[in-house]
């Protein structure tokens, strides 16, 4: 009865979130310890290439995974980013040069070029058009679960036993991702086997231009993100939080909350509408960040930012989804999540170009997320009738 009333509420999609909360918590509870990690091998001053490297591999990979998302089928593609993020976990503590770290890091980005990509896809599958709000909100909320406690979780590891634990541990959570992985049905109807062949990108088969609307708002929103990710471990250390990773479980759990009801908004009002409220409150967000001067003060910058993003990821996400064509959803998937990486990969590039391990610029870092967060509210409200027009359609 209650899979007949609420249709997204089924097995499938159970496991989904489940395989994203685990994959979602193997990579994050890395993020608050390897600035410093970095640092004690000699590479402090590569430290925006953290984040950098990272998204540069998962942003190459993305028509590569969309292109195989939708041939040889959504499952296949998603085991091969819990796989990676597995070797990966156990190769840390073999690397411990900068360039062997630097490398892993590179690597390691694989794992996010594949998994969201078909993962994505497969939401769209199987579930109903009029509940995809809804459904990508709650499969956000298990994937920010991960993203909650992995690095709280991260950095108990590495101050009751070590980093090369934590780097076991990110492993083994990826393990138990791919695990589920293997109890769920194939989506896509007429499968191929792989080839190398399918490797090879055309031009036209690298970016979905019925999506570019959602990726633009996507990539520019995502640049702060980059800064946040590369900046908040030393920022949060100034501020003296002890626990690197409180500041992400804080928003984290102020996006989750959030979530529970940010998915059916945006199915009820339009995604653009939606979009537009939490631009304003992300800008918001990354001032109060630069504007901290203690633990409470950033603390009550995170809960605002978890707010904004439990609202615009479904949505931006949603969005992607209305306006893909069902025979490259892949692809549109991959289209928008390239526009994430991008965003990512080059708000942590010039995050550590002006950081300068300078906790004086950190500020200014976050303001300049908040002036880009504005471009991306101002592109919509300036195209916003005829956004509103591919919305209804």
């Amino acid at each position: 009865m209650l899979r007949q009333h609420h249709p997204i509420y089924n097995w499938s999609f159970g496991l989904l979130c489940l395989s994203s909360l685990l994959f979602s918590a193997s990579f994050n509870m890395l993020i608050p310890e390897l600035p410093a990690y970095l640092s004690a091998m000699g590479g402090a001053e590569y430290k925006g290439l953290i984040i950098a490297l990272f998204t540069v591999t998962a942003g190459i990979s993305r028509p590569f995974s969309g292109k195989l998302t939708d041939t040889i089928g959504r499952v296949p593609v998603m085991a091969v980013g819990s796989i990676v993020c597995f070797v990966c976990g156990f190769l840390y503590p073999v690397l411990t040069t900068v360039s062997g770290f630097l490398f892993l890091r590179l690597l390691h980005g694989f794992s996010t070029g594949f998994k969201p990509t078909a993962t994505a896809a497969y939401v769209a599958d199987i579930i109903p058009v009029s509940r995809w709000g809804e459904a990508i909100g709650i499969h956000g909320l298990c994937f920010s679960t991960g993203m909650a406690i992995g690095p709280a979780i991260g950095s108990a590891i590495t101050a009751y036993y070590s980093i090369n634990v934590l780097f076991y541990c990110s492993s083994l959570f990826a393990l138990m991702s791919i695990v589920i992985l293997m109890n769920m049905k194939e989506t896509v109807k007429i499968k191929h086997k792989f080839s190398f062949s399918l490797l090879k990108i055309s031009p036209n088969e690298i970016i979905e231009g019925r999506v570019l609307p959602a990726a633009l708002v996507t990539f520019l929103s995502y640049m702060g993100y980059g800064v946040l990710l590369t900046l908040v471990p030393d920022w949060a250390d100034h501020l003296g939080i002890a626990n690197k990773g409180l500041f992400f479980m804080t928003f984290t759990i102020s996006s989750l909350l959030i979530r529970f009801v940010a998915g059916k908004v945006s199915d009820q009002y339009g995604r653009v509408k939606v979009i537009i409220v939490a631009l304003f409150i992300l800008g918001v967000a990354f001032i109060l960040i630069g504007y901290a001067t203690s633990v409470g003060m950033l603390l009550v910058a995170s809960v605002v930012y978890g707010i904004a993003t439990g609202v615009l990821s479904p949505a931006t996400n949603a969005w992607t989804a209305d306006l893909s064509h069902p025979d490259r959803r892949g692809k549109a998937m991959a289209t928008m999540y390239i526009a994430l990486e991008a965003g990512i990969g080059l708000g942590a590039l010039f995050a550590g170009w002006i950081y300068q391990d300078v906790i004086s610029n950190i500020p200014l870092n976050f303001y300049l997320s908040a002036g880009v967060t504005f471009i991306a509210l101002f592109y919509v409200l300036v195209k916003r009738k005829k956004l509103m027009k591919k919305d209804r359609q």
